[in-house]
Parts: structure tokens; sequence; C-alpha cells
């Protein structure tokens, strides 16, 4: 089974899915966006501006690796993506189903100044180009091609994992980290997730 993460950036993709990937035994947590900077550092000057995703090269890296995943791994692949190109969503999760691979695909949704006030966290401004995606994310993430939706204003993020844990009919592991150990995981998890481009 691939669990595929959605959701605007800032929207608790990064932070659940490292919950997750604790509490599923035998899962194994897989970044789609490590193809995009791999393409960026080895391709001419003249391709690395925009969007990597536009790079069909992207898509197809990521459709392969996920495939082979998915053959050799025998526990849950969770995936923690923005994906809010129709094409490019049926590009790779379009595939993967039609080639018989289970896809559980949740995108979370929050409202603007949520995500406004979690990139405020992250020291990202209201102009930074994660925020200047939001009404596009937002947009696309809403349309019913995009469900399952989480609904995630008001949840935690260990409810957001317990959600995703009960829509997938995943059994989860008890978490019995003390507030402190949490914090420090997750303190942990956004500074490694913090590109120095």
């Amino acid at each position: 089974m691939i669990i595929w993460i959605n959701g605007a950036f800032g929207a608790g993709k990064t932070q659940s899915s490292h919950e997750l990937h604790r509490r599923l035994p035998g899962s194994f947590l897989y970044d789609p966006e490590n193809v995009g900077y791999f393409l960026r550092n080895n391709t001419p000057k003249s391709l690395r501006e925009g969007d990597f995703q536009d790079l069909s090269a992207w898509r197809e890296c990521n459709l392969s690796i996920l495939r082979m995943l998915h053959a050799k791994h025998d526990g849950p692949i969770i995936v923690p993506m923005t994906l809010v190109h129709p094409a490019y969503f049926d590009e790779i999760i379009g595939e993967l189903r039609q080639s018989g691979v289970e896809v559980k695909h949740f995108a979370l949704l929050a409202s603007k100044p949520i995500i406004l006030e979690r990139l405020r966290k992250r020291r990202e401004g209201p102009n930074s180009w994660a925020a200047r995606q939001i009404d596009r994310c937002m947009a696309a993430l809403s349309t019913e091609k995009f469900a399952q939706h989480i609904e995630s204003d008001h949840l935690s993020i260990d409810q957001v994992v317990e959600k995703i844990g009960e829509l997938a009919g995943l059994k989860l592991t008890p978490d019995h980290r003390g507030a402190f150990r949490k914090r420090v995981d997750r303190i942990r998890t956004q500074l490694k997730h913090i590109r120095w481009l």
C-alpha cells in the first residue's frame, strides 16, 4: 500500500508523515521532492527554473521508484508530497492505481490564515514561494479528484495521523512519548527539512 499525503505547503504533510511512520511498523517514508533536488543539481541552469514537477523526468522517476518500492518492500510506503496538477496526479497516482497498486490518497485541507500562520512559524513570510502557492493548492485540492479530504484546521498532528490510520484501515502502534519528546522529535523533523538552496 502507498499512503500519499498531499496538501498545500504548510498544511502539515511532513510532520504528519513522520508521525505516521513512527507509529506504523514496517513502513517506509519516501520523499519525491528529493528527485527534484537531484534534477536541479544535475541539469543545466536553463532547466532549474520554475517547478521541478514540470519536468517529465521528475514524474517518470518517481513513478518508477514508487513501483519498485511497492514491488520490493513488504510494508506501507508513506509519501508526503504536494501534487496539485491534475495531469501530473494522473501520471503518477493514476498510473500506479491502473497497474494494481493500492494508493490511499489524503489531502490535508486548511484555511489560508492557518497555513500562513504555520508558514510564519517556519520563518516563511506571506510573500514566500510557499505562501504564493496557497490559493493554487487550495483550489485544486478541494476538488473531488483529490479526495480523500481531511480538514485539519482544528486537528493536532496526532489527530491527523489517527484519522489517516482510521480511513486507511491501518493498525497504528500507541505513542508512549511524552510531550517533551514529541516536541523534540518534531523540531528535528522540521530542521531536517529546511532546504538551503
